[in-house]
């Protein structure tokens, strides 16, 4: 568990996540491969942590001065972090973050705008996907690859697709010049790496969607980056991009981990954009569905989508978390020919790459899932509790 989690590099890699602690509630802290490092003498939240100024060499220095006390051992807190075998009297990891506001940028890579085509056109109905997907992709999907968005190019495509019939209001945020920005769970809403990941148990169609999910701070500054799963129902939205919210924020639908890697002089915004994402579905009937996204392909850079997402017009106090969104809309058959891809209770599914380790949550209904019961209110009384607020 524990190499498999942890990113290939990790001896150089500079890890924070949070801690649940029996007795104290969430500690944020600094992972390394033998042990789980306290720093709440360095900041009593992850969001007051990515506030400082040169974040990394501050928590470099406070572990290698001999402030970090030793918590527990890594990986018997990943073993216990895995539901449902999870002991509550032990720690365990939750998602890295916590006061942030949780966004993410959709419709990002052309293969996975092409499917929110695909669901709109397809009303939601799983059975329809297919045929859409030929007529679809066979009047619009050479023309979008070399298209930048907010491009002249990008304008007189619309005007061509408008006057064909096959114009979307995904394709207006996919390839028109502002982004999909949404809202996508609450601050202290989200799971970490082990926990059970909810699906609304009336969707009928549903998807994981790998992503990489970008720190920010209150001063736009990119400070780190994690893993993401924006479990996704495709059913829900299809239906009406209306049901966004609904399609979206269920509880447990939102998993972020294993950690934040802080960005230094070993890892930085060049390495996002150049990370390729791995995803594997195991199904407890033996189902295997694996793929792949490469941010290389994203059609529009990172720190564009930071910029749109935060500045003049919406300030985040706390900072954020943001998705980058997804290329990966898995279309394999599972339950039948032309049925495409939804998942079952049981997947377990994993996200990977290198340098950021691998999230791995196992599927459940959201009605199923543990209720989100810990919110901002009972973390401020802990914290007063253990003397950390002012």
């Amino acid at each position: 568990m524990l190499a498999k989690t942890l990113p290939h590099d990790f001896e150089q890699a500079l890890l924070i996540g949070r801690l649940w602690v029996p007795g104290l509630g969430p500690v944020v802290v600094a992972i390394t491969a033998e042990g789980v490092l306290d720093l709440s003498g360095l900041a009593s939240t992850c969001s007051e942590l990515l506030e400082q100024t040169q974040v990394a060499t501050r928590v470099r220095s406070f572990i290698q001065g001999g402030h970090a006390s030793h918590l527990a051992n890594t990986a018997d807190v990943l073993n216990n972090s895995q539901a449902p075998q999870l002991d509550a009297s032990a720690p365990w990891f939750m998602a890295p973050c916590d006061l942030q506001a949780i966004k993410a940028a959709g419709v990002t890579f052309v293969a996975s705008m092409l499917e929110r085509v695909i669901e709109e056109q397809a009303r939601g109905d799983a059975s329809k996907a297919e045929a859409v997907r030929q007529a679809v992709v066979a009047v619009i999907g050479d023309n979008l690859r070399s298209v930048k968005p907010g491009s002249p190019e990008s304008a007189k495509l619309k005007e061509v697709l408008l006057a064909q019939g096959m114009w979307s209001q995904y394709l207006e945020v996919g390839i028109g010049p502002d982004a999909e920005i949404f809202t996508k769970s609450q601050p202290m809403s989200a799971i970490g790496t082990g926990a059970l990941a909810g699906i609304h148990p009336g969707s009928q169609w549903n998807n994981p969607e790998p992503e990489i999910v970008l720190a920010v701070n209150s001063r736009g500054e990119v400070v780190g980056a994690t893993l993401g799963n924006d479990v996704n129902l495709r059913d829900f939205e299809g239906r009406s991009a209306l049901l966004l919210g609904k399609a979206k924020d269920n509880n447990a639908s939102c998993a972020i981990g294993p950690f934040i890697r802080l960005f230094d002089a070993h890892f930085g915004i060049d390495d996002v954009r150049q990370c390729d994402l791995s995803l594997k579905v195991q199904g407890p009937e033996g189902f295997v569905m694996q793929g792949s996204s490469s941010l290389s392909q994203i059609s529009r850079d990172p720190l564009d989508l930071v910029g749109q997402a935060m500045g003049p017009c919406h300030q985040y106090p706390d900072g954020m978390m943001l998705f980058l969104g997804t290329m990966f809309a898995p279309t394999q058959d599972r339950h039948g020919p032309g049925q495409g891809f939804t998942h079952v209770v049981g997947d377990v599914v994993s996200v990977s790459t290198p340098k950021l380790g691998t999230l791995t949550n196992t599927i459940t209904t959201s009605d199923q899932a543990a209720p989100w019961v810990y919110g901002i209110g009972a973390l401020m009384r802990d914290l007063t509790r253990r003397g950390l607020l002012a």
